[in-house]
């Protein structure tokens, strides 16, 4: 084999690689995506089947109940539009309360349960995930630096 042979097939052989490991990443990462849903988007159907994905809006006033002798927490998420019961096994974040901003980590249910696997709730009074507020279809308030 000559020299420039060996030579076309080392570069046929990189950019073979190449484009394997480029196909791989991607995949990767499209699996890793955790995309963002309002309830009404959940309600209208827009959610990709047995994937887990995000959901955010407004805690409902009057809708959380907490399980005795157990971490597990029932609540509703709603966009003013439609509403979601989320289900919450474990420690929720000391800023979480009825009439705030969440956004929770998860999965659907045959049952149209959202099961959460992460709750995070606004920081302060002042901001909303630009995600909720356009859900909400709210002006997202200036960020306050101190």
């Amino acid at each position: 084999m000559t020299p420039r042979r060996k030579r076309l097939l080392a570069v046929l052989a990189i950019v073979v690689g190449v484009g394997a490991a480029a196909v791989l990443a991607s995949l990767a990462f499209e699996e890793n995506l955790l995309y963002f849903y309002s309830p009404t988007q959940i309600v209208a159907g827009e959610v990709p089947e047995g994937r887990t994905f995000r959901i955010g809006g407004l805690v409902t006033t009057g809708s959380v109940q907490r399980s005795s002798g157990s971490l597990e927490v029932h609540f509703v998420v709603t966009d003013n539009q439609e509403s979601i019961p989320v289900r919450y096994t474990g420690l929720l974040p000391d800023l979480f309360s009825e009439g705030k901003g969440v956004i929770a980590h998860g999965h659907m249910t045959d049952s149209g349960e959202f099961v959460a696997d992460e709750v995070l709730a606004k920081h302060d009074e002042n901001y909303m995930p630009p995600e909720v507020a356009e859900s909400l279809h709210m002006p997202t308030p200036a960020r306050t630096t101190e």
